[in-house]
């Protein structure tokens, strides 16, 4: 009943419940009169054509959480590091799923793609990386003979795919170029980029074959050793060097999903349509 009455009671609730969790807990409650002062209304639809943020992957809902992610950053401090944690398929817990000769990719309601998560991680002060060591983040190979292990967890999840003049039709190329960059140089020592991230520390060392191909440091994707044989899977982790990468970081983690424009009209233009609609398959090129 006070709920149906009095709009604020649930909020004035949600506060009481807060501080009796949270005793040392500091609130303050703001009433608006006119909603349009209200500074946090970026989210809120202002037209009727307009999709509001409650709406997963809508334009509103995206800005929200970039706001949100700003304000933790005002708040914490820029992230510290940045993980891509990718699954793989070859974990004990799905290949015991499967049944019969079923594959990974045949369950897509075990396995959807190759799911994957993009984590920014803030680390307490007494827990920041100061120092250059390997032991936080390497780009190299690992010697097979004091950590077999690692080695193979290493050139099976964390060598980029051999590109450039090796493989010309590799998917990162553009315009004969590895849109990643590799292979990389060969460094000396750790060094920090001015793009936020930081070139890591590559001794030139004898290549390696893997699989048909030879390799050497300048293929490796950074990691962490400790989560690679924690987790037996591609989990690159980088170390944000200045705070320029934050802003990029947050927009990466909540961009929007792929999206495509589609008009429905009367009949028009016939040739238009025609063109733009057609599909040629493979057959009908040739």
């Amino acid at each position: 009943m006070l709920r149906e009455i009095n709009p604020f009671a649930q909020s004035d609730l949600q506060i009481y419940r807060l501080v009796q969790e949270h005793p040392t807990i500091s609130v303050k409650m703001v009433f608006l009169e006119d909603k349009n002062l209200d500074m946090r209304r970026y989210n809120a639809p202002t037209l009727c054509t307009e999709v509001a943020a409650i709406f997963v992957g809508s334009p509103r809902h995206m800005q929200q959480n970039y706001q949100d992610a700003m304000a933790m950053v005002l708040k914490f401090g820029e992230p510290d590091l940045f993980l891509t944690f990718t699954c793989n398929p070859s974990w004990s817990e799905i290949l015991n799923s499967m049944e019969g000769v079923q594959r990974p990719e045949d369950r897509p309601d075990i396995i959807r793609g190759l799911p994957h998560a993009h984590i920014l991680l803030t680390l307490d002060s007494e827990s920041k990386i100061r120092t250059k060591d390997d032991k936080f983040v390497s780009a190299e190979l690992p010697d097979p003979c004091t950590d077999l292990r690692l080695f193979q967890i290493v050139t099976k999840f964390l060598v980029h795919g051999t590109c450039g003049t090796i493989n010309i039709n590799y998917p990162c190329m553009r315009d004969g170029q590895c849109c990643k960059s590799f292979p990389k140089q060969f460094m000396d020592d750790t060094e920090e980029n001015v793009n936020g991230y930081s070139i890591y520390h590559k001794r030139a060392t004898e290549p390696v074959q893997v699989g048909k191909y030879s390799i050497d440091n300048r293929w490796v994707v950074p990691y962490n050793p400790w989560l690679l044989k924690k987790f037996n899977a591609h989990i690159n982790v980088k170390v944000c060097a200045s705070v320029k990468s934050v802003k990029y970081l947050y927009k990466y983690v909540y961009k929007g999903h792929d999206a495509a424009s589609v008009k429905i009209q009367k009949k028009g233009d016939e040739i238009l349509s025609f063109v733009e609609g057609r599909y040629v398959s493979a057959p009908e090129a040739m």
